[in-house]
């Protein structure tokens, strides 16, 4: 008996077997489902109908710094300082979600105050939403820099001339979010991916801007939206 011949026969039928299930699941999703597995797959450049509103994020520290300040903490030498407003109930540690992931921080601690953590959870949530229209289920953006102490201040500013000393991450109401780096569960994420998601999540941070609740910079040389919770 040709074994070799044998084994052949039965991964052609395995394989034929599995082709059919996916062939007649494809067939019985909804045409939703269908739109879903196509765009989550797809390697081309889709053009979403996405205007552009990151050049509008145009606030200035100067313009607003007095004013975080005063609603924000006092500046922190160290992450025991921290720790300690933590314990009072003036800042509270935020941790990756679902609506978005924390990067490692070099230069930053994952606190911030609990006005800043809302408007964090209200960014992520309407994100979601503004992806889940387009087929983009799941996705996140990515966090990546939170409060800093004044040690981490002067580490920063030895990397980084431009970094403030003046800056809102020292009182505990700011945070970056990246523009270039998005979590997905689309296999092949495209450049108009990129921008839709960039433009969308710029469009999310105007509206709460234009409600007040936010001020808003698109930093281009560090890639990121510099928001801060009113």
């Amino acid at each position: 008996m040709d074994f070799s011949r044998l084994k052949r026969l039965r991964k052609g039928r395995i394989f034929s077997v599995l082709f059919i299930i996916v062939f007649s699941l494809y067939f019985t999703f909804s045409g939703y489902a269908r739109r879903r597995v196509r765009i989550i797959f797809s390697s081309s450049c889709r053009q979403y109908e996405q205007p552009v509103y990151s050049n509008r994020l145009t606030d200035r520290i100067v313009d607003y710094s007095e004013q975080a300040k005063r609603t924000g903490i006092r500046a922190c030498r160290d992450e025991k300082e921290l720790r300690k407003l933590v314990s009072e109930g003036k800042l509270v540690r935020v941790s990756s979600g679902r609506f978005f992931q924390i990067d490692r921080l070099t230069f930053s601690y994952s606190y911030i105050t609990p006005e800043a953590r809302d408007l964090l959870k209200e960014i992520g949530k309407r994100f979601r939403e503004r992806t889940d229209r387009e087929g983009l289920k799941g996705s996140m953006f990515i966090i990546t820099s939170m409060t800093r102490t004044t040690e981490k201040m002067k580490g920063l500013r030895r990397n980084n001339g431009n970094a403030s000393a003046n800056s809102p991450h020292l009182n505990g109401n700011a945070f970056d979010i990246s523009y270039r780096r998005f979590s997905t569960r689309k296999f092949f994420v495209t450049e108009c991916d990129k921008r839709f998601f960039k433009e969308a999540l710029a469009e999310v941070i105007l509206d709460l801007r234009r409600e007040k609740k936010c001020w808003a910079t698109y930093e281009k040389n560090q890639s990121c939206f510099h928001v801060v919770a009113r």
